[in-house]
This record gives C-alpha cells, structure tokens and sequence, in this order.
C-alpha cells in the first residue's frame, strides 16, 4: 500500500479545485485538452534547429514555468498525486475531473479501500463513518450490520447503480452510503 501524504493531497485537491471552479468559462471546455500556455512554451522551442536560439528559448521558457509555478499560476502533479486526489473525491458530486483520468483505466476509480477513523450511530440507527482520510459516509439503507464498525475497520466502498455506493466493512454484507462531505 502507498503511503500518501493526507496534508499535501488535501492542499493540492483545494488548490485543483478551486482553478475548476474558478475559471470560468475556460472550465466549459473538455479539461485536459490543452496544454497550460507555460508549459506549451517549453515544448514549442524543441522546434527551434539552431542549437544557441533553441537554448535561449528554453531557458526563457523553463523561467516563465518557474515564476508561474512559484506564483500558483501553474500547478503540476505526478500520476501518485493524481490517483491520491481522485481517491479522496471519490463518492463526491463534482466538476469534471477528467484531467485526473488521463493514462488511468476508468474502473480504477469505481472502488475504494480505506480504514475507518471513527463510527458511531445517529439518531434513527443508521451508521456515520469517517474513514482516516477525513471522508465521511452516511448509511442510507436499513440493513443490519452484524459486527459495529470501529477505528481502524477495512471498508471497501464500490460505485453502484444510479450514483449510489455500497461499502463492506470488515467484509459484512455491503450497506448503501452516500458520501456526506
């Protein structure tokens, strides 16, 4: 299993998220389609024959990259980052995050497995369970579970049919649960 920095993760979801939310009309386009102006600059001066023009151009291009990642203008990910990001959405209603698809099969992102935090019941029965990433999952069917779930439980969450979800804990007869946050 891959260790993964919760802390980092989260502050680059928030980061992601909130360019997807605020761009606008740029978000109506198909994510992932075109590259960011910055980066685009560093790989058109690969066209460039001439040996000093083209290393001119790099290096001008790689200092606009810098200064736009220092400046939160240009954020970039790595393939553990992306997964890291796209399990800890999984459950949520959001914007397209196609761009987190790009080089991934698609099932992959149809189950979870996870450690739950803490568990507790509410008001009318129903289990309420944070799992160690600080995600939490409310029972909304009425089935029995036969061992309560505690900290430190396995569960195994799935994608359903009609944007619900079932999660097995301990390996119980599954529940249906909806992602609360």
């Amino acid at each position: 299993m891959v260790k993964i920095d919760m802390k980092s993760t989260n502050q680059a979801f928030a980061a992601i998220l909130m360019g997807i939310l605020l761009a606008g009309e740029a978000a109506a386009a198909p994510p992932g389609l075109a590259r960011a102006p910055t980066v685009q600059a560093v790989i058109d001066c690969k066209a460039i024959a001439e040996d000093n023009q083209r290393l001119t151009c790099f290096d001008k291009a790689v200092a606009a990259m810098t200064q736009a990642e220092a400046s939160g203008d240009l954020v970039t990910i790595d393939r553990a980052q992306r997964r890291a990001v796209r399990h800890q959405a999984f459950g949520l209603t959001l914007p397209s995050l196609a761009i987190f698809d790009r080089g991934e099969k698609p099932d992959e992102i149809n189950r979870i497995t996870a450690k739950v935090k803490s568990a507790f019941q509410s008001g009318g029965g129903k289990w309420v369970i944070e799992l160690e990433d600080g995600a939490v999952w409310r029972q909304i069917d009425n089935n029995d579970l036969y061992n309560s779930p505690h900290a430190g439980s396995t569960v195994d969450i799935r994608r359903a049919m009609l944007g619900s979800f079932f999660m097995k804990l301990d390996g119980q007869q599954a529940i249906r649960v909806h992602r609360d946050n």
